[in-house]
């Protein structure tokens, strides 16, 4: 499982954000973005033109949720993002003038970070933190292995050490969960199981066990063309979605689970995998679960390394590579590749199979 920060610093950087934040609900005919030397500001002006604020750097996810919102081509958005920042300013504000709208714009340190629809329904970093936090206090011995913000990302890993196994002698698994957010519209509240696997730190997200809220609620509007945007957090409105989260986080180190999911493991570790040609069952389980052929050289790296060829191999390969990647929110998304793996249908693992015996 890939380093990140410990709790305390979690903390602290929750309480900054949260102290950091603006949100605004804006008349997109009040947007306008401008070319400073290279690079793109938005500014939010007034009825007679003139700045409400500081101009807002504009961030990567604001950037594409702005492109998207105004269906200019990604790749022509960032063509222009790289070479002709005028260029792009133009387009913006001819687009954004065409058909204003309320949309919400998410602020931090100064930096346009998201632009969401005005039925965005904010769940914050903060608020999912005091919802979870006490109850991973209450669990005995728990301890949080690996946790990060990035910039669209909270992750939370907490493993149980009071549920143990082995999958096979020696082989030492621990039950978990993952508590995840994203606060600028790329991802839902998530809750999910986490194993932990002793003998190398790797950790295996699972994904088809999962509690999500989606950001999406009822329509914010303002008579106004530029609005503060506030919200109470966590409204009573949602006190069943606090009640709920509680009981997921409880739920996924619950016994019987962590037992299923063992089994699971077990049946994957007598699937055997096509040693005539191990390169090739790589690559074909790899395009077939979204992993980059530079990441699958890396995946296959640390198959040969271990040397287990069997299904439960290739899925701790991918886990014990996402360890390798510079992105925390690639990894994370590995863990969860990983137990898609193991837990393949079996007509796929025969196709992949049969189809790197077919080439050797």
């Amino acid at each position: 499982m890939k380093t990140g920060r410990t709790i305390q610093e979690m903390a602290v950087e929750i309480q900054r954000q949260s102290d950091a934040k603006a949100d605004y609900l804006v008349n997109t005919g009040r947007l306008q973005m401008a070319d400073w030397d290279g690079q793109p500001m938005l500014h939010l002006l007034g009825e007679n033109g003139e700045d409400q604020m500081e101009p807002l750097e504009v961030l990567s996810t604001a950037h594409r949720q702005l492109g998207t919102y105004l269906n200019i081509p990604q790749k022509y958005y960032d063509r222009m993002l790289q070479e002709d920042t005028g260029l792009l300013s133009y387009n913006v504000n001819r687009w954004l003038q065409r058909t204003p709208e309320q949309r919400m714009i998410r602020t931090m340190d100064g930096r346009a970070r998201a632009f969401l629809s005005n039925r965005y329904r904010r769940i914050d970093n903060i608020d999912i933190a005091k919802v979870t936090l006490p109850i991973i206090g209450g669990m005995p011995d728990a301890r949080f292995e690996s946790c990060q913000i990035t910039d669209d990302f909270m992750y939370l890993k907490v493993v149980n050490p009071r549920l143990t196994n082995e999958v096979v002698p020696g082989d030492i698994v621990q039950a978990g969960v993952v508590i995840s957010n994203s606060e600028t519209g790329l991802g839902a509240v998530c809750i999910q199981p986490l194993i932990f696997r002793l003998v190398c730190s790797n950790g295996m997200v699972v994904n088809e066990a999962r509690t999500r809220r989606t950001h999406v609620g009822r329509v914010n509007s303002t008579d106004e063309n530029i609005a503060l945007y506030s919200q109470e957090t966590l409204a009573a409105d949602d006190h069943a979605f606090t009640l709920k989260i509680q009981d997921t986080v409880r739920a996924a180190v619950d016994e019987v689970r962590f037992a299923q999911v063992l089994d699971k493991m077990r049946e994957s570790k007598q699937a055997k995998l096509n040693t005539a040609d191990i390169p090739n069952v790589v690559k074909l389980a790899s395009s077939s679960f979204g992993i980059t052929e530079t990441e699958g050289q890396g995946v296959l790296q640390r198959l040969i390394e271990d040397a287990d060829y069997t299904l439960y191999g290739l899925a701790n390969a991918v886990t014990r590579y996402s360890q390798d990647v510079d992105s925390y929110d690639r990894a994370s998304k590995l863990e969860e590749v990983g137990y898609s793996i193991m837990t393949m249908s079996p007509e796929l693992f025969r196709r992949i199979n049969q189809f790197a015996n077919m080439n050797v």
